[in-house]
């Protein structure tokens, strides 16, 4: 396990510059990709690559429309995460069906405009300010720009390896693209803890193994659950998951049981389904 000092969670995840680096690889990705290629099914439902390029085509187009330019094509006040959830499905739904209609070479020299627009737009964001939209996965209902950000590098990575996935090519599992998306995506565990009755102090560990991963220690405490700065003596439950499926079992990408039998659960094993049900995106 990491040191105390190393635990995650508890700082902010300054990662705009990695924003530019990430959509770096994942156009040089597109690129290298045949006409067969981008009709491979994901594991995202419904999508081959063409639908995901689409989507983090339309995505980024629409965070610049909204965000950088206060843009908003029609007026929009969920109520409810459920309200929500449907808007933003109904929103990629649309994204993709118009995007997966250019060719990949028109697709990549607009992904490249969109790209650079991005990176320069959170480039120049004060990280403590706060944000447009807050990060709901997350239960909060304002957040900083810098958790807003790492957000967006959470999309732009997991999307990728998607495509990565399916065709075969190598990932970008490097401590310093991969591990500041899976502490980003662990800031959504307290939330998923909400309803979770245990006594005051019960501790949790998530351990992600290799050195792209750390470990995050979760506490209870009397009115909800917080990381901790220090690794305690006792703890309820740890799990440990492989580096391979982290991204995965936050992004709907593999099924519950098959996380559960990847994970080495330690302790109350009831504990460990807050981590193993974690959601980290929306729809």
């Amino acid at each position: 396990m990491k040191t105390s000092a190393q635990l995650g969670g508890c700082e902010p995840i300054l990662c705009a510059p990695l924003l530019r680096k990430v959509d770096g690889e994942l156009i040089d990705l597109l690129r290298s990709l045949s006409a067969e290629e981008w009709e491979f099914e994901t594991i995202a439902p419904r999508w081959k690559v063409r639908e995901v390029a689409a989507h983090l085509l339309d995505t980024a187009l629409r965070k610049l429309s909204m965000v950088r330019d206060a843009w908003f094509a029609e007026k929009a006040n969920p109520q409810s995460p459920e309200d929500l959830i449907a808007l933003v499905n109904r929103l990629n739904e649309e994204g993709v069906t118009v995007f997966r209609r250019l060719s990949p070479a028109v697709l990549i020299e607009l992904m490249t405009t969109a790209c650079n627009q991005s990176a320069s737009f959170h480039e120049s964001l004060d990280p403590f300010a706060r944000a447009t939209f807050a990060v709901s996965w997350a239960g909060e209902e304002t957040s900083p720009n810098w958790f807003d950000t790492a957000r967006e590098l959470t999309e732009r990575w997991h999307h990728q390896q998607q495509i990565r996935l399916a065709t075969g090519r190598p990932g970008i599992m490097t401590p310093e693209l991969y591990h500041p998306v899976l502490d980003c995506f662990a800031r959504g565990l307290p939330h998923a803890y909400r309803r979770c009755v245990a006594p005051a102090g019960t501790r949790i560990v998530l351990e992600i193994s290799s050195d792209c991963g750390g470990t995050w220690v979760l506490e209870k405490g009397a009115v909800g659950w917080s990381f901790v700065r220090e690794m305690p003596e006792e703890v309820a439950c740890t799990v440990t998951l492989p580096e391979e499926i982290a991204w995965r079992v936050f992004t709907k990408g593999i099924a519950r049981d098959a996380a559960r039998a990847a994970a080495k659960i330690e302790g109350n094993r009831d504990l460990a389904e807050g981590i193993l049900g974690l959601t980290a995106i929306v729809g």
